[in-house]
C-alpha cells in the first residue's frame, strides 16, 4: 500500500499503538477453499479491520468478494460463499495507513493478464512505488487504485519476460521495500517474501493441500499444521503436484521484523520456529533484569502487555495481577461524536480494578509509547484507584523512528520519544518511574547475545533509525507531497 509515513496523517489519540496494515491467506485444492480462506483471515483478523476481500478459481473462472469492514461481516452470507466456489483461493485484511478506505484499494487485486486471469494480496509496503507508478503511468499505464501493490501488477504486465514466474520475478527485481504477498492464476497459488523477510510468511498443510499464511494462527483455525516459514527471498508455488520452492533473488541477509515479535503477532503464533508467546514473556524477563524496581502488583496495559508482564512478574517474583479490565465490546466509530466522548476513550475501553490497586505500589507493563496519549489516562486512572506509587515498564525501546515497511506510524512530531528523552517522557506520562527495555536486551529475549551493530538480525529501524533498504521515494519534497496526495485518495 503507497504509505505516507512519515506525512500528514489522520490521528486517532483514543487509539495509541502502532497497526499492521495486513494480511493474507493462499491455499490450493481443497474443495471449500473460500471457506477455508475465510476462517484463516477470521484469525489474521488483529492484522487489519477496515476491509477484507477474496478471490478464487474453480477452473473456469475466477470469482472474487470485497467489501469494507470485518472478516464476519464481509463473508457472513450463505449467498456470498456460495458465489465463491473454487478449489484455489487467497484472501486479504486491510488496515489504511492514512484517508478514507474505497473499495478500490481493497485486497485481492485482480487483472486479466496476457497468461490469464491474476489476483494478488500484499503486505507490507514498496519504498519506491510512487517512482515505479510515474513511470509506468508515462508509458501509458492507467491505474484504477492507490494502492502500491498494483504497481506490482502493471509491472508484469509490461514485461517481456515470457512464463507468469518470470513476469512475478521480473517485476519483484524492481521493487525496494518489504513485503509478503500471495498470489493465484488459474493453475496454482504463489507465495514470496522479500530479500531480506522483513514481513511473515508461513506455510501450512491440511491433508494433501498447502497453505501459504501471514501467521500460524491462521493455519490452527482449520485444523492445518505449520510447516516451516517462508524463507527469505523465497517463492513457493502450490499447484496439483505439490509445492515447489524456487530462490529468483541474490542471498541476503534477513532483518526480519522484531516489532512482530513484540506487538503485531498473535501470541498464539510460531514465527522463525519459535512461540511469540515464549518471546514475548522472555522480553518481560529482561526487562525485570535490566529495570526491577520495589513493588506490590505487576499490571498489564490489556491486551498486548499481558505476555511481557507475565515474564516481568515471574522474574521479579512480584505477583501478576489483573488492575485494569479491558472492554473488548467498544469499537473506534462509538468515540467519534464529540470531544467529551472521546476524552473518555480510554475510561470506554479500559478501567481500573480497584480492588488490585489501591494502596499498592504498581508496576505496568506495556508492548510500547507512541505518542503516549493513552499512556497518561491510563496512570491518570491507576492513581484514582488509589495507587500509591505507579512505574512503567516497557517492552520495547523508544519508538523515536517512522516505518516504511507496512506499519502505520505517526510523524516523527507525534512519536514521544522523538520529542523527549527518558526523564521528560515520565514527568509527561506522570510515573514515577519510567524504563524500556534495552536494544541489547531486547535481542537477548530474541535468543540472540546482543544486538550486532555492524550486521543487526533484525529490522529495528523504529526504533534505531537504521533502514535496511533504500527509501527512493521518500528522497524529495515533491515525492512526498505526492504520497500524501495518495494517501488522500486511499
Amino acid at each position: 500500500m503507497i504509505n505516507t509515513h512519515p506525512f500528514d496523517h489522520p490521528i486517532d489519540h483514543d487509539d495509541d499503538k502502532l497497526h499492521e496494515e495486513c494480511g493474507v491467506f493462499g491455499i490450493h485444492g481443497f474443495a471449500d477453499a473460500a471457506a477455508h480462506t475465510a476462517l484463516g483471515l477470521h484469525a489474521l483478523q488483529h492484522r487489519g479491520q477496515e476491509a477484507a476481500g477474496i478471490v478464487t478459481y474453480d477452473g473456469h473462472q475466477f470469482n472474487a468478494h470485497r467489501d469494507l469492514g470485518l472478516v464476519g461481516d464481509t463473508f457472513s452470507s450463505e449467498q456470498i460463499m456460495r458465489r465463491l466456489i473454487g478449489h484455489s483461493a487467497i484472501g486479504h485484511v486491510r488496515y489504511s495507513t492514512a484517508g478514507e478506505t474505497v473499495l478500490r484499494n481493497v485486497q485481492p487485486l485482480f487483472a486479466h493478464l496476457q497468461f490469464g486471469g491474476f489476483a494478488l494480496a500484499h503486505n507490507g509496503n514498496l519504498t519506491n512505488a510512487l517512482t515505479l507508478r510515474q513511470q509506468l503511468a508515462q508509458r501509458g499505464s492507467l491505474f484504477q487504485s492507490t494502492s502500491d501493490t498494483e504497481v506490482i501488477v502493471h509491472l508484469m504486465a509490461t514485461s517481456e519476460s515470457g512464463s507468469m514466474i518470470d513476469r512475478l520475478t521480473d517485476a519483484l527485481r524492481q521493487i525496494e521495500g518489504a513485503y509478503s504477498l500471495v498470489a493465484l492464476t488459474d493453475s496454482c497459488v504463489i507465495g514470496v517474501r522479500d530479500p531480506l523477510g522483513v514481513r511473515p510468511l508461513v506455510i501450512g498443510r491440511l491433508g494433501d493441500t498447502y497453505i501459504i499464511a501471514s501467521e500460524t494462527c491462521a493455519l490452527d483455525i482449520i485444523g492445518a499444521h505449520y510447516v516451516r516459514d517462508v524463507e527469505a527471498g523465497e517463492m513457493v508455488v502450490l499447484d496439483d503436484s505439490g509445492i515447489h520452492s524456487l530462490r529468483p533473488f541474490p542471498p541476503a541477509r534477513q532483518r526480519f521484523c522484531i516489532f512482530e515479535h513484540i506487538y503485531f503477532a498473535r501470541p498464539d503464533s510460531i514465527l522463525d520456529g519459535t512461540s511469540v508467546y515464549q518471546r514475548r514473556k522472555q522480553i518481560g524477563t529482561e526487562l525485570a533484569r535490566e529495570s526491577g524496581v520495589a513493588a506490590d502488583v505487576v499490571v498489564p496495559v490489556p491486551d498486548s502487555g499481558v505476555s511481557a508482564a507475565i515474564g516481568y512478574a515471574e522474574a521479579s517474583r512480584i505477583p501478576f495481577e489483573l488492575g485494569i479490565i479491558r472492554n473488548h465490546y467498544v469499537g473506534r466509530t462509538f468515540i467519534e461524536p464529540g470531544q467529551q466522548i472521546r476524552n473518555l476513550g480510554v475510561r470506554l475501553k479500559h478501567n481500573a480494578n480497584r480492588a488490585v490497586l489501591d494502596g499498592k505500589r504498581v508496576i505496568l507493563v506495556d508492548d510500547s509509547i507512541v505518542r503516549g496519549t493513552t499512556s497518561v489516562k491510563i496512570v491518570e486512572m491507576v492513581r484514582a484507584a488509589g495507587a500509591t506509587e505507579v512505574h512503567m515498564r516497557i517492552a520495547a525501546p523508544p519508538t523515536a523512528h517512522p516505518c516504511f515497511y507496512g506499519i502505520d506510524t505517526p510523524e516523527p512530531s507525534e512519536l514521544l520519544a522523538a520529542k523527549m528523552d527518558v526523564p521528560a517522557m515520565a514527568k509527561h506520562i506522570g510515573v514515577d518511574s519510567l524504563a524500556f527495555i534495552s536494544m541489547d536486551g531486547l535481542y537477548r529475549a530474541m535468543g540472540e547475545t546482543g544486538r550486532d551493530p555492524n550486521q543487526p538480525q533484525y529490522c529495528d529501524a523504529c526504533f534505531t533509525g537504521e533502514y535496511p533498504t533504500l527509501l527512493t521515494d521518500h528522497e524529495d519534497k515533491d515525492n512526498v507531497a505526492q504520497l500524501s496526495l495518495l494517501a488522500e485518495l486511499a
